[in-house]
């Protein structure tokens, strides 16, 4: 998986503030039946539940550790709930479904093959793409049905104003029909940079806990609803512990690639960066830092000097 991005700042305005489309090959899943609910509550750390009908949420399914499998966008319509994630996690994800969910109660369709997916970019991405198809504007964090497609706005602090799921020829008209300009992997991972937000395969690998990738700020997990696969790991270190590392943003002078990607004071290693925006004059990152190293310090990344600071970046 790439992990360095170049980025003009013309380009990155564009992804802030215009109207971007940025295609994506998802893993996609549809569960519905009449324990639908019950099942995925029991699976995924965010409360679908206590989201509603009509909702766009996020989690992740972990391992009985609390470890992170997959992170799943949902959209849930009623008993009906459609399962977005990485296009890399197709096999693993649709293995975990058919082993936990009872047949009689959740029945699992994987729509990948004729489904697409899309993540609208910038400030006025969702009402233009919203009002050249003629469909409602959705609430932040709320779906609605465009066609056989469905339409959900980014809750507050998402990397993105809207995601689309639907027929993949169907779906690419209705982006057709909205004029959007077309963006590439690297836009999405600017916009997930900024936001701090973390991806499967870079900022996410199989020791991640959900706690260390920023779950508690993005809503992603739930302390209060019942219990789920991995739970008792989560529960213990929100209400007992800590983890040892948290995702953190990065400052470094100048736009050249990453050649060293360990963090390091004069004595010894404290992180690792994991995606690295390369902008005009400096370079934005993602990196999983040592706790105990505060906001402000300077560290180390080969001989460049780098900053920590706090996520979301703020705004330059």
């Amino acid at each position: 998986m790439q992990l360095d991005f170049t980025v003009s700042a013309s380009r990155l305005k564009s992804f802030r503030t215009g109207t971007v489309a940025v295609p994506d090959a998802a893993a996609i899943f549809r569960i519905e039946g009449p324990g639908a609910l019950a099942c995925l509550q029991g699976l995924l750390t965010s409360d679908l539940a206590a989201a509603d009908d009509h909702s766009l949420t996020y989690g992740a399914l972990l391992t009985p550790k609390g470890m992170i499998v997959v992170d799943p966008w949902v959209f849930r319509e009623r008993e009906r709930f459609t399962l977005l994630l990485a296009g890399s996690a197709r096999g693993i994800a649709a293995e975990l479904l058919r082993r936990v969910l009872p047949p009689r109660l959740a029945q699992i369709t994987d729509l990948t093959e004729e489904w697409s997916a899309a993540w609208l970019l910038g400030s006025c991405g969702l009402e233009r793409f919203a009002r050249a198809n003629g469909c409602p504007l959705p609430a932040p964090a709320k779906v609605v049905s465009v066609g056989n497609a469905l339409l959900g706005a980014g809750p507050p602090g998402a990397p993105f104003s809207a995601l689309l799921a639907g027929p993949a020829a169907e779906l690419e008209a209705m982006l057709e029909r909205a004029g959007v300009e077309r963006g590439t992997e690297a836009a999405l991972a600017a916009t997930r940079v900024l936001a701090g937000w973390p991806t499967l395969g870079r900022e996410i690998d199989e020791r991640t806990l959900p706690q260390e990738v920023r779950y508690d700020e993005l809503g992603a997990v739930s302390y209060v609803k019942g219990c789920y696969t991995g739970q008792e790991t989560v529960a213990r270190v929100h209400f007992r512990g800590h983890v040892n590392r948290t995702l953190r943003g990065i400052r470094l002078p100048g736009a050249e690639p990453l050649e060293d990607r360990t963090l390091r004071t004069e004595e010894r290693e404290v992180g690792t960066i994991r995606t690295a925006l390369l902008l005009e004059d400096h370079t934005l990152a993602l990196a999983l830092v040592r706790r105990e190293v505060e906001n402000g310090v300077t560290l180390l990344v080969g001989q460049r000097e780098a900053t920590v600071v706090g996520l979301p970046f703020e705004p330059t």
